[in-house]
């Protein structure tokens, strides 16, 4: 139910005062009206000079950091920002987490709930080597695994979706992650979401019926199964509804990645985020016909013909999605040291079809290597959005 706007806020401050206080963001915007930044996070942290309460603001182009000592100053500076038109809190203790949200009306939707049964890492220092998108101390690490190696692959994913979605996006997210296996990916997302302020509702979609259970459980002690659910069925059928935001499928095998950009596609879901993982459909199409000159050499070494397979698999998936009225780019999703399949197909519906030339350029590529990709299949009979 809406609270009054004053009293939420009040709640906010006691929080934001708290000793037990471990971090809190405040993000996005109230109707007609716009902060003076784009986000705060604060956090305690312990310096040669004491106990500190950083203050980390961003204008949308650059950061911004302070450390105000306990007492007065950090009081005014929490009135200061509470101060701010902000559309969204985000505040946690060691005890609870509070998020507010501002609706166009004026009044506050508050969501409470309890801390997971978890210690809470002690504040961080303030000299680090490597600044986390989220905290290498962070509590999910204690149920999701906590390897080096997963920690990096948890900061590049996040990475690439803080890159993917704007700074002052507010209101409700709805997020399904396809194939999404033992979903420490999907965790790591809603508690970053989570933390920018944002009421997350995250869905996780998988074929397997014991990881539905497993993945249920862990986001029951975590204290999020209100937000974050779990269903049991294939990318290409799984029943959700309504439709998302944000779709992310994070090495969905071979032609399963074809399927989740196609729901997104169909869904008209604004951003997209894949990681293509094998890609034998195209290199087995390849490897049935002759090379078109003059690309023999392309082809005539098989391990060099299984790479080309996988470029031009994920350039004609890109191409595709420009014609479904998406602006899609691939980058490196994490360094190919610790994974070689390290490509990321990020996507933003912009509501406008490709143009007659680049419609021309993806027909052009498909008919002279003489493929015909899955994703292509799949949209047959979808009506992209007219130029």
């Amino acid at each position: 139910m809406p609270e009054p706007l004053d009293a939420a806020l009040s709640q906010v401050r006691a929080l934001l005062l708290d000793p037990a206080l471990t971090r809190a963001v405040a993000a996005g915007r109230r109707r007609g009206r716009r902060p003076t930044v784009v986000r705060a996070e604060l956090r305690p942290v312990t310096l040669k000079a004491g106990p500190r309460l950083q203050i980390a603001t961003s204008d949308g182009a650059r950061p911004y950091t302070r450390n105000v000592t306990p007492g007065p100053e950090t009081a005014a500076a929490i009135d200061e920002l509470l101060a701010e038109p902000f559309g969204n809190w985000h505040v946690e203790t060691t005890d609870a987490t509070l998020q507010l949200r501002v609706t166009k009306s004026g009044e506050a939707q508050v969501h409470r709930a309890a801390a997971p049964a978890r210690p809470v890492a002690p504040p961080a220092g303030n000299d680090r080597a490597k600044e986390y998108l989220l905290d290498p101390g962070d509590e999910i690490f204690a149920e999701i695994g906590g390897s080096a190696a997963k920690r990096r692959q948890v900061d590049a994913f996040l990475r690439a979706l803080a890159a993917t979605l704007p700074d002052d996006l507010t209101g409700p997210l709805r997020v399904v992650d396809l194939g999404c296996g033992n979903a420490y990916l999907t965790f790591a997302a809603y508690r970053y979401l989570s933390g920018r302020g944002l009421a997350v509702e995250l869905i996780g979609v998988d074929v397997r019926e014991d990881q539905r259970r497993r993945n249920t459980e862990l986001a029951q002690r975590l204290g999020w199964a209100d937000r974050v659910s779990f269903v049991a069925g294939t990318i290409a059928d799984a029943v959700v509804d309504p439709a998302p935001d944000l779709v992310l499928a994070l090495h969905a095998c071979d032609t399963a990645t074809d399927e989740a950009l196609a729901r997104a596609v169909r869904w008209e879901a604004r951003w997209v985020l894949a990681a293509p993982c094998c890609h034998h459909d195209l290199a087995k199409q390849l490897r049935a016909q002759p090379t078109p000159a003059p690309y023999e050499l392309l082809t005539r070494q098989g391990i060099l013909r299984e790479r080309f397979a996988d470029v031009l698999t994920d350039a004609l998936r890109a191409g595709l999605l420009r014609v479904h009225g998406y602006r899609a780019e691939v980058v490196e999703f994490v360094d190919s040291q610790h994974t070689p399949r390290n490509l990321l197909i990020r996507a933003r519906r912009t509501g406008t079809g490709a143009t007659g030339p680049q419609r021309a350029e993806y027909r052009e590529l498909v008919d002279q290597w003489r493929v015909t990709p899955r994703l292509e299949t799949l949209l047959a009979t979808y009506e992209p959005p007219a130029a």
